[in-house]
Parts: C-alpha cells; structure tokens; sequence
C-alpha cells in the first residue's frame, strides 16, 4: 500500500458558551506520530472541514473560520484559496464526481460557494430559502455542515442544515429548495448533520440527525426510519455517514449518546441499511464520533475519530481495528480526512 496520509482538524461549534479550540494535524499512514501542521497556515486555524482528492495525491483543502485553503504538497505548505471569508465558518467542502475542477463549499450562515476551477474563483449559489418553522428563528443556528452530488446524476445536489433541514438542486444548483419540513415540536428532528447518495442507487439518500437515520428513495420526496442501534431512548444522536468506495450496502455511521455525550459507536451496515452491527474496536470512545473518513484508493480503509482525538482505523472494513489518540490535550476533533 503506497504512504498516506490522515488529517485531523479541530475547531468548536460558533455558538455562544460553546467550547472552542484549533489545530490541524497529520499522521503519516494512520499509525505514525501525529504532527501539528495547522500553524503552517500563519494561524492557528479552526478547521471545519478537510477535503482530499483520490485523483489528486497530496493534495488538501480545509475549511476554517477565515476561508479555505490548500496544500498540494500533504500539508507541508499551504495557501490561501480566493474564496469569499465566511462570517462564521467553512463547514464543509466536497468534490463533483465527474468534474474534478468542480468544488463546492458549505458556509455559516446559511450559504453554498461553487468553483468550478479548482478553487481560484467562487460563485455563490441561490440557496436562500425557507426553512422548517420549528427551526426558523434567529438564536438556532444555519450551517451546511455536509454536501453531497449524485454520482449517476451530478446535476443533483444536496446540502445539509445545522438546523434546518435539507437543501435540494435538481438542475446544478440554479435553484434549490428545502425538502424536510413539518408539524415538528423540537428542532431537533430537522437539524441534519449528513447527507450521502447511494453511489449505486441513483436518487437514494440518506441523512443523519439529531434523533437517528433516515432513508429517502425519491430525492427526499418521502423519508422513512431506517432504525440504526439506539444509543438513548430518543435515538442516537448519529453525526457522521460514509459508504464504502464504490459500494452501495457498505455504509459506515458515526453516533453517540448526545452532543455532549460520554458514549460514542461506530455502526456499520453491510446490506443497505436493512442491519445494524456496533463495531468493536478495542477502546472506550468517551464522546460522540465527529470525525469519518474513508479513501477511493483504500477501498477497505475505514478511519473514525472521537472528539477527544481517539483515531481508530481499520484497514479490512472493520474485521480488525487499531488506535492512534491525538497528543494528551489536543481535542475537539471536527474534520477528518484521508489522502
């Protein structure tokens, strides 16, 4: 297996009291030391977001509080990218399927930035709209804290809201419109933490939120319970999805007992979401999972971190797991990424 890296982020929610912290750091194939890299962007940066490219070896993109930026040498040296300063933060970044000069970057408040040539100049995208009333007042926060493009469609485009449902494009982001509202009493059932689309079932989606996992077969037309292991009575507070490369049952879950919670799982399920397993890796994970990653050129990898920076790896799709915790001190891991 050729070197890799994994890139670790820390940073804090925006809201007022919350616990805040930076740093960004790397360890070379999983299991070597971990290297503080983040002061090599000239500050010590609150990293949202990391994104690599499978096509593009080296190269990394994060999202902060003060914009996004890139190294194409593994984090050695960096740049700022000419992308708009957000007014909270860079909440996350993907990459189009077919496009690879196509970026997308998901903003606080509420806001979805298109490059479409790799990262020199950005578009905003119209996503002002409604939100779910339950959700829509000034003191609950608005931000893209995922994004995810259909790969047997790209021109269809989803961006998930911290809290405020879910934003929908069919036609490549000119319009949008949010598909989750309802007669809801908590906003709790529409803060959607992820979105990921089946790489192998067009128009299939599935989204992670405060209560649980749900499953949409018509581009979030309707929605059902796709009942993942439940970690408190209401359900899991699940933050994290990623399917395997290049397989649609293979689908990995990142959950926990509550935001501030003391029990952190990752669950897998290997035939679409019928079955649950909870994986075993060896460690008390003692805060929810905010950290997922998985990499196309390790199709078997499976890489996880706690919010303390307890990495756990898995070279063989969970049979077997290693650990690799961050340095005593460096915590409040909020990105994670492989390449």
């Amino acid at each position: 297996m050729p070197d890799f890296f994994v890139y670790c982020g820390l940073a804090g929610d925006t809201d007022p009291g919350r616990f805040w912290s930076a740093g960004l750091y790397r360890s070379r194939n999983a299991d070597g030391a971990w290297e503080s890299i983040g002061e090599r962007l000239g500050t010590e940066p609150h990293v949202f977001s990391i994104l690599t490219d499978a096509r593009r070896p080296g190269q990394v993109t994060v999202g902060t509080h003060d914009g996004i930026w890139r190294s194409d040498d593994a984090g050695d040296s960096w740049r700022r990218l000419n992308a708009p300063e957000p007014e909270l933060g860079v909440w996350s970044l993907a990459s189009h399927p077919a496009e690879p000069n196509t970026l997308f970057a998901g903003y606080e408040p509420c806001g979805v930035h298109r490059s479409t040539d790799g990262g020199k100049s950005w578009t905003a995208l119209p996503v002002h709209g409604r939100y779910p009333a339950v959700s829509d007042r000034p003191e609950i926060p608005k931000r893209v804290i995922s994004i995810a493009v259909d790969p047997s469609n790209p021109r269809e485009i989803y961006a998930s809201l911290e809290v405020g449902g879910l934003l929908r494009s069919l036609d490549g982001g000119a319009n949008w419109e949010n598909v989750i509202d309802g007669l809801y009493l908590d906003e709790g059932f529409v803060d959607i933490h992820a979105v990921v689309v089946n790489p192998k079932i067009p128009g299939q989606l599935t989204i992670a939120t405060r209560f649980g996992v749900f499953r949409s077969d018509d581009r979030g037309a309707h929605w059902r319970d796709l009942k993942a292991p439940q970690l408190r009575p209401i359900g899991s507070y699940c933050r994290r999805l990623g399917y395997a490369p290049n397989d649609g049952k293979t689908l990995y879950l990142g959950a926990a007992n509550d935001f501030d919670g003391d029990r952190g799982a990752l669950f897998i399920t290997r035939d679409n979401g019928l079955t649950w397993e909870k994986t075993e890796p060896g460690v008390w994970l003692k805060t929810p999972i905010f950290g997922l990653a998985v990499d196309a050129n390790q199709p078997d990898g499976i890489f996880y971190a706690s919010k303390i920076g307890q990495l756990v790896f898995s070279h063989d799709r969970g049979a077997t797991w290693s650990v690799n915790p961050l340095k005593a001190g460096a915590g409040h891991v909020f990105s994670l990424a492989v390449g």
